[in-house]
């Protein structure tokens, strides 16, 4: 069972990398924040006393539900799901905060030196790249990307957390990868 200092770490931990696949599935800041939020809450309601090995699936899931939940809701809304200028204004300066290619970013040639404001601008202009394409991906090929490579999930967890065999999930992270590979080599990026 999990201990309340438990569930608050595992909360406190996971709470960027959620608001930020959240805000890529939804592409709303405060629906995302909302989304996150309620799937915490319902975690803490429902599972609080799991151990705190199961809290991670669990919590995906319920995301998972949470954001077919909030899309569903705007479908009966008749409300629209993207628009092209959602896309283009997505990754903008309120969300350099985010650095989802840590490993990429984190690197630094020189040894821990200071860089230049053109590297960094370079960099920031890449990531912002990425991110966009990442965006543009089918849904559930963005799914399993994220699971996988962001959240850092094996593929039989990404296969509970989406709700399809490890086959599915194979394809769709295959998929999401060439599509990514191809439009950024079309933007002149090679990783």
């Amino acid at each position: 069972m999990a201990t309340a200092q438990e569930l608050s770490d595992f909360l406190k931990g996971v709470e960027k990398r959620a608001f930020k696949r959240t805000w890529f599935h939804v592409r709303d800041e405060e629906a995302a924040l909302d989304i996150v939020q309620d799937s915490m809450m319902k975690l803490s309601q429902h599972y609080g006393d799991k151990p705190p090995e199961e809290l991670p699936m669990l919590f995906h899931r319920i995301l998972s539900n949470t954001t077919l939940d909030w899309f569903r809701r705007q479908k009966t809304r008749s409300a629209m799901f993207t628009n092209v200028s959602d896309l283009e204004h997505a990754a903008g300066p309120e969300h350099e905060d985010f650095d989802w290619m840590q490993t990429y970013a984190s690197g630094d040639a020189e040894g821990g030196l200071a860089q230049s404001a053109e590297a960094l601008t370079e960099r920031a202009q890449l990531l912002q790249s990425i991110e966009k394409e990442i965006q543009m991906l089918p849904p559930r090929q963005r799914e399993a990307f994220l699971y996988r490579y962001w959240e850092e999930m094996d593929v039989a967890e990404t296969a509970a957390a989406m709700g399809c065999s490890e086959g599915s999930v194979k394809t769709h992270c295959f998929r999401a990868i060439q599509a990514l590979s191809k439009a950024l080599k079309a933007k002149g990026i090679e990783l």
